[in-house]
Protein backbone atom coordinates (compact mmCIF):
# COMPACT_ATOMS: atom_id res chain seq x y z
CA UNK A 1 0.00 0.00 0.00
CA UNK A 2 1.14 3.48 -0.85
CA UNK A 3 -0.24 6.85 1.07
CA UNK A 4 -3.36 5.01 0.97
CA UNK A 5 -4.07 3.15 -2.17
CA UNK A 6 -3.73 -0.71 -2.53
CA UNK A 7 -1.15 -1.46 -5.42
CA UNK A 8 -1.61 -4.49 -7.79
CA UNK A 9 0.38 -5.91 -10.20
CA UNK A 10 -0.79 -6.99 -13.75
CA UNK A 11 1.84 -9.52 -15.26
CA UNK A 12 0.70 -11.24 -18.80
CA UNK A 13 2.61 -14.28 -19.27
CA UNK A 14 2.40 -16.54 -22.00
CA UNK A 15 5.69 -19.41 -22.24
CA UNK A 16 7.50 -17.24 -19.34
CA UNK A 17 9.02 -20.00 -18.00
CA UNK A 18 12.57 -18.55 -17.51
CA UNK A 19 11.48 -15.12 -16.38
CA UNK A 20 8.35 -15.42 -14.79
CA UNK A 21 9.55 -16.27 -11.65
CA UNK A 22 12.50 -13.65 -10.84
CA UNK A 23 9.51 -11.21 -12.19
CA UNK A 24 7.06 -12.35 -9.02
CA UNK A 25 10.28 -12.22 -6.52
CA UNK A 26 11.78 -9.19 -7.11
CA UNK A 27 8.29 -7.02 -7.05
CA UNK A 28 8.77 -3.78 -4.68
CA UNK A 29 7.65 -3.80 -1.16
CA UNK A 30 4.60 -2.43 -1.23
CA UNK A 31 2.77 -4.71 -3.58
CA UNK A 32 -0.77 -5.93 -2.13
CA UNK A 33 -1.83 -8.35 -5.02
CA UNK A 34 -0.10 -9.95 -7.99
CA UNK A 35 -1.98 -11.46 -10.85
CA UNK A 36 -0.38 -13.43 -13.31
CA UNK A 37 -2.65 -14.10 -16.35
CA UNK A 38 -1.08 -17.36 -17.91
CA UNK A 39 -2.29 -17.31 -21.37
CA UNK A 40 -2.13 -20.89 -22.38
CA UNK A 41 1.42 -21.50 -21.81
CA UNK A 42 3.06 -24.93 -22.88
CA UNK A 43 6.06 -24.89 -21.20
CA UNK A 44 6.44 -24.78 -17.14
CA UNK A 45 5.33 -21.37 -16.92
CA UNK A 46 2.61 -22.50 -14.66
CA UNK A 47 4.85 -24.36 -12.42
CA UNK A 48 7.30 -21.46 -12.09
CA UNK A 49 4.69 -19.40 -10.79
CA UNK A 50 3.00 -21.59 -8.07
CA UNK A 51 7.36 -22.34 -6.91
CA UNK A 52 7.80 -18.11 -6.95
CA UNK A 53 8.02 -16.72 -2.95
CA UNK A 54 6.68 -13.56 -2.50
CA UNK A 55 5.33 -11.29 -0.07
CA UNK A 56 2.50 -10.03 -1.38
CA UNK A 57 -0.82 -12.30 -2.52
CA UNK A 58 -0.66 -14.37 -5.69
CA UNK A 59 -3.31 -15.11 -8.29
CA UNK A 60 -2.43 -16.97 -11.39
CA UNK A 61 -5.33 -16.72 -14.06
CA UNK A 62 -5.76 -19.40 -16.65
CA UNK A 63 -6.55 -18.35 -19.97
CA UNK A 64 -6.82 -20.15 -23.57
CA UNK A 65 -4.09 -18.24 -25.80
CA UNK A 66 -6.49 -15.52 -25.75
CA UNK A 67 -4.15 -12.91 -26.42
CA UNK A 68 -1.88 -9.77 -24.45
CA UNK A 69 -4.94 -7.71 -24.56
CA UNK A 70 -7.41 -10.12 -23.25
CA UNK A 71 -5.00 -11.65 -20.75
CA UNK A 72 -4.62 -7.96 -18.88
CA UNK A 73 -7.39 -6.92 -19.38
CA UNK A 74 -8.36 -10.07 -17.18
CA UNK A 75 -5.77 -9.02 -14.48
CA UNK A 76 -7.29 -5.72 -14.30
CA UNK A 77 -10.66 -7.00 -13.54
CA UNK A 78 -9.38 -9.44 -11.41
CA UNK A 79 -8.10 -6.21 -9.43
CA UNK A 80 -11.79 -4.92 -9.04
CA UNK A 81 -12.47 -7.48 -7.19
CA UNK A 82 -10.06 -7.30 -4.92
CA UNK A 83 -9.73 -4.22 -3.33
CA UNK A 84 -12.51 -2.08 -1.54
CA UNK A 85 -11.01 1.22 -1.56
CA UNK A 86 -8.59 3.28 -4.09
CA UNK A 87 -6.09 1.37 -5.92
CA UNK A 88 -3.72 1.63 -8.56
CA UNK A 89 -3.26 -1.58 -11.01
CA UNK A 90 0.10 -1.32 -12.87
CA UNK A 91 0.84 -3.87 -16.12
CA UNK A 92 4.79 -5.45 -15.82
CA UNK A 93 5.17 -7.66 -18.41
CA UNK A 94 6.16 -11.70 -17.87
CA UNK A 95 9.59 -11.41 -19.53
CA UNK A 96 11.29 -9.42 -17.45
CA UNK A 97 11.44 -6.14 -20.11
CA UNK A 98 10.33 -3.99 -17.14
CA UNK A 99 12.70 -2.67 -14.27
CA UNK A 100 10.71 -3.00 -10.87
CA UNK A 101 12.77 -0.18 -9.63
CA UNK A 102 10.50 1.91 -12.28
CA UNK A 103 7.15 1.17 -9.97
CA UNK A 104 7.22 4.00 -7.49
CA UNK A 105 7.72 6.15 -10.53
CA UNK A 106 4.59 4.95 -12.30
CA UNK A 107 2.48 4.70 -9.81
CA UNK A 108 3.09 8.20 -8.36
CA UNK A 109 1.03 10.64 -10.75
CA UNK A 110 -2.12 8.35 -10.10
CA UNK A 111 -2.15 8.53 -6.45
CA UNK A 112 -0.88 12.21 -6.59
CA UNK A 113 -4.02 13.21 -8.51
CA UNK A 114 -1.90 14.02 -11.35
CA UNK A 115 -3.16 11.39 -13.92
CA UNK A 116 -5.69 8.72 -14.23
CA UNK A 117 -3.35 6.16 -16.78
CA UNK A 118 0.41 6.87 -16.08
CA UNK A 119 2.75 4.66 -18.97
CA UNK A 120 6.43 4.32 -19.23
CA UNK A 121 8.31 6.28 -21.75
CA UNK A 122 11.90 4.38 -22.31
CA UNK A 123 13.25 7.65 -24.93
CA UNK A 124 13.24 9.95 -21.65
CA UNK A 125 15.04 7.76 -19.08
CA UNK A 126 18.57 8.69 -18.51
CA UNK A 127 19.71 5.34 -19.80
CA UNK A 128 19.11 5.82 -23.19
CA UNK A 129 17.60 3.28 -25.27
CA UNK A 130 20.39 2.18 -26.85
CA UNK A 131 20.08 -1.11 -26.20
CA UNK A 132 16.45 -1.66 -27.79
CA UNK A 133 17.00 -3.39 -31.24
CA UNK A 134 16.69 -1.16 -34.10
CA UNK A 135 13.65 -2.17 -35.63
CA UNK A 136 11.93 -1.60 -32.84
CA UNK A 137 13.13 1.45 -32.14
CA UNK A 138 12.31 2.70 -35.82
CA UNK A 139 8.57 1.03 -35.30
CA UNK A 140 8.20 2.67 -32.28
CA UNK A 141 8.70 6.10 -33.58
CA UNK A 142 6.26 5.60 -36.70
CA UNK A 143 3.74 4.36 -33.74
CA UNK A 144 4.46 7.24 -31.94
CA UNK A 145 3.30 9.40 -34.59
CA UNK A 146 0.18 7.51 -35.63
CA UNK A 147 -1.11 6.96 -31.83
CA UNK A 148 -0.38 10.59 -31.13
CA UNK A 149 -2.76 11.56 -34.37
CA UNK A 150 -5.06 8.99 -33.52
CA UNK A 151 -5.18 9.69 -29.60
CA UNK A 152 -5.26 13.61 -30.24
CA UNK A 153 -2.59 13.99 -27.73
CA UNK A 154 1.49 13.36 -27.59
CA UNK A 155 2.56 10.11 -27.18
CA UNK A 156 6.12 9.45 -27.39
CA UNK A 157 6.85 5.40 -26.36
CA UNK A 158 3.00 4.11 -27.06
CA UNK A 159 4.42 0.46 -27.13
CA UNK A 160 6.22 0.58 -23.60
CA UNK A 161 3.42 -1.68 -22.01
CA UNK A 162 4.58 -0.51 -18.18
CA UNK A 163 1.67 1.44 -17.42
CA UNK A 164 -0.61 2.31 -13.81
CA UNK A 165 -4.13 2.94 -14.18
CA UNK A 166 -6.18 4.38 -11.70
CA UNK A 167 -9.21 2.41 -10.05
CA UNK A 168 -11.40 4.99 -10.97
CA UNK A 169 -10.76 4.10 -14.77
CA UNK A 170 -10.96 0.62 -14.43
CA UNK A 171 -14.59 1.20 -13.11
CA UNK A 172 -15.67 3.28 -16.03
CA UNK A 173 -14.35 0.69 -18.80
CA UNK A 174 -16.04 -0.91 -20.85
CA UNK A 175 -14.54 -4.38 -21.18
CA UNK A 176 -16.78 -5.86 -24.01
CA UNK A 177 -15.12 -3.83 -26.20
CA UNK A 178 -11.64 -4.78 -25.86
CA UNK A 179 -8.42 -5.16 -28.17
CA UNK A 180 -7.51 -8.49 -27.55
CA UNK A 181 -4.12 -8.82 -28.94
CA UNK A 182 -0.59 -6.74 -29.54
CA UNK A 183 -1.29 -3.41 -29.76
CA UNK A 184 -3.76 -2.94 -26.92
CA UNK A 185 -1.64 0.18 -25.43
CA UNK A 186 -2.97 2.12 -28.76
CA UNK A 187 -6.20 0.88 -28.23
CA UNK A 188 -6.33 2.04 -24.83
CA UNK A 189 -4.41 5.31 -25.13
CA UNK A 190 -7.44 6.01 -27.52
CA UNK A 191 -10.19 5.22 -25.44
CA UNK A 192 -8.63 6.88 -22.73
CA UNK A 193 -8.83 10.56 -24.70
CA UNK A 194 -12.47 9.57 -25.84
CA UNK A 195 -13.34 9.34 -22.18
CA UNK A 196 -11.62 12.51 -20.97
CA UNK A 197 -8.92 10.11 -18.97
CA UNK A 198 -5.78 12.07 -18.35
CA UNK A 199 -2.64 10.39 -19.87
CA UNK A 200 0.81 11.02 -18.38
CA UNK A 201 4.60 8.83 -19.61
CA UNK A 202 7.33 9.21 -17.08
CA UNK A 203 10.67 7.73 -18.01
CA UNK A 204 10.97 3.96 -17.71
CA UNK A 205 14.11 2.15 -17.92
CA UNK A 206 14.67 0.13 -21.30
CA UNK A 207 15.41 -3.71 -20.71
CA UNK A 208 15.99 -6.25 -23.44
CA UNK A 209 17.69 -9.56 -22.85
CA UNK A 210 17.21 -13.11 -24.18
CA UNK A 211 13.46 -12.82 -24.74
CA UNK A 212 12.03 -12.70 -27.81
CA UNK A 213 9.19 -11.44 -29.66
CA UNK A 214 6.08 -12.96 -31.23
CA UNK A 215 5.06 -10.27 -33.30
CA UNK A 216 4.40 -10.31 -36.91
CA UNK A 217 5.28 -7.14 -38.48
CA UNK A 218 3.40 -7.05 -41.32
CA UNK A 219 0.32 -8.43 -39.60
CA UNK A 220 1.27 -6.02 -36.91
CA UNK A 221 1.02 -3.44 -38.47
CA UNK A 222 -1.91 -3.77 -41.10
CA UNK A 223 -4.14 -4.77 -38.11
CA UNK A 224 -3.22 -2.29 -35.54
CA UNK A 225 -2.87 0.63 -38.08
CA UNK A 226 -6.57 -0.77 -39.30
CA UNK A 227 -7.71 -0.52 -35.76
CA UNK A 228 -5.74 3.17 -34.70
CA UNK A 229 -8.12 4.93 -37.95
CA UNK A 230 -11.59 3.13 -37.07
CA UNK A 231 -11.01 4.04 -33.38
CA UNK A 232 -9.89 7.54 -34.40
CA UNK A 233 -12.65 8.47 -36.05
CA UNK A 234 -14.96 6.85 -33.95
CA UNK A 235 -13.81 8.91 -31.10
CA UNK A 236 -13.80 12.20 -33.30
CA UNK A 237 -17.01 11.92 -34.60
CA UNK A 238 -18.56 10.51 -31.39
CA UNK A 239 -17.98 13.60 -29.25
CA UNK A 240 -20.23 15.43 -31.95
CA UNK A 241 -23.52 13.57 -30.28
CA UNK A 242 -22.64 13.46 -26.54
CA UNK A 243 -22.28 15.73 -23.95
CA UNK A 244 -18.58 16.03 -24.70
CA UNK A 245 -19.07 18.08 -28.06
CA UNK A 246 -16.97 21.49 -28.08
CA UNK A 247 -16.75 23.96 -31.19
CA UNK A 248 -13.31 22.22 -31.63
CA UNK A 249 -14.46 19.21 -31.77
CA UNK A 250 -17.06 20.46 -34.66
CA UNK A 251 -13.78 21.93 -36.50
CA UNK A 252 -12.00 19.28 -36.70
CA UNK A 253 -15.16 16.84 -38.00
CA UNK A 254 -15.08 19.77 -40.95
CA UNK A 255 -11.66 19.47 -41.57
CA UNK A 256 -11.61 15.53 -41.71
CA UNK A 257 -14.62 15.77 -44.14
CA UNK A 258 -12.57 18.37 -45.92
CA UNK A 259 -9.87 15.81 -46.23
CA UNK A 260 -11.89 13.14 -46.80
CA UNK A 261 -13.75 15.05 -49.70
CA UNK A 262 -11.00 16.05 -51.43
CA UNK A 263 -9.56 12.37 -51.93
CA UNK A 264 -12.77 10.82 -53.45
CA UNK A 265 -12.79 11.19 -57.42
CA UNK A 266 -16.17 13.10 -58.11
CA UNK A 267 -16.88 14.86 -55.02
CA UNK A 268 -16.30 18.38 -54.62
CA UNK A 269 -16.91 21.69 -53.24
CA UNK A 270 -16.40 25.45 -53.50
CA UNK A 271 -13.43 25.55 -51.17
CA UNK A 272 -11.85 22.45 -53.26
CA UNK A 273 -12.39 24.31 -56.97
CA UNK A 274 -11.37 27.11 -55.42
CA UNK A 275 -7.87 25.21 -53.89
CA UNK A 276 -7.28 23.82 -57.22
CA UNK A 277 -7.45 26.69 -59.39
CA UNK A 278 -4.95 28.47 -57.27
CA UNK A 279 -2.54 25.05 -57.91
CA UNK A 280 -2.93 23.38 -54.80
CA UNK A 281 -3.12 19.33 -55.74
CA UNK A 282 -6.16 17.18 -53.96
CA UNK A 283 -3.35 15.07 -51.83
CA UNK A 284 -2.17 18.07 -50.19
CA UNK A 285 -5.83 19.75 -49.71
CA UNK A 286 -5.76 16.80 -48.00
CA UNK A 287 -2.66 17.16 -45.69
CA UNK A 288 -3.23 20.57 -45.17
CA UNK A 289 -6.90 19.99 -43.62
CA UNK A 290 -5.99 17.26 -41.53
CA UNK A 291 -3.27 18.96 -40.25
CA UNK A 292 -5.59 21.66 -39.35
CA UNK A 293 -7.93 19.23 -38.08
CA UNK A 294 -5.44 17.39 -35.38
CA UNK A 295 -4.63 21.23 -34.24
CA UNK A 296 -8.86 20.95 -32.92
CA UNK A 297 -8.52 17.55 -32.33
CA UNK A 298 -5.92 18.17 -29.64
CA UNK A 299 -7.72 21.05 -28.32
CA UNK A 300 -10.93 19.22 -28.49
CA UNK A 301 -9.39 16.48 -26.26
CA UNK A 302 -7.58 18.56 -23.67
CA UNK A 303 -11.02 20.15 -22.88
CA UNK A 304 -12.80 17.14 -22.90
CA UNK A 305 -10.19 15.87 -20.16
CA UNK A 306 -10.72 19.18 -17.99
CA UNK A 307 -14.71 18.94 -18.23
CA UNK A 308 -14.23 15.23 -16.73
CA UNK A 309 -11.85 16.88 -14.10
CA UNK A 310 -14.41 19.23 -13.57
CA UNK A 311 -16.98 16.96 -13.04
CA UNK A 312 -15.00 15.25 -10.72
CA UNK A 313 -14.45 17.50 -8.82
CA UNK A 314 -18.03 18.93 -8.17
CA UNK A 315 -19.02 15.31 -7.29
CA UNK A 316 -16.25 15.26 -4.33
CA UNK A 317 -17.52 18.60 -3.37
CA UNK A 318 -21.19 17.38 -3.21
CA UNK A 319 -20.44 14.09 -1.33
Amino acid sequence: MEEGWHIGVVVPAKNEAQFIRKVIETMPEGVDCIVVVNDGSTDATSQEIKAAQCQAKLIEINLDGQGVGAAIDAGHQAMLEQFDGPFVSVVMAGDGQMDPDDLRTIIAPVIAGQADHVKGNRFAHSAGTDNMPVQRKMASKVLSIATTLAAGQPIVDPQCGYTATSHEVLKEWNWNRSWKGYGYPNFWLIQLAKGGWRVLEVPVKSVYGAETSGIKRFKFFASVGTMMAIEHHRRNFGWLFNRNVTPHTLFAFIAYAIGWISLLPGISTDLERELLNRGLHPVMLTLVAWIVAHFFDRTATAMVQELKLNAKARQAKEA
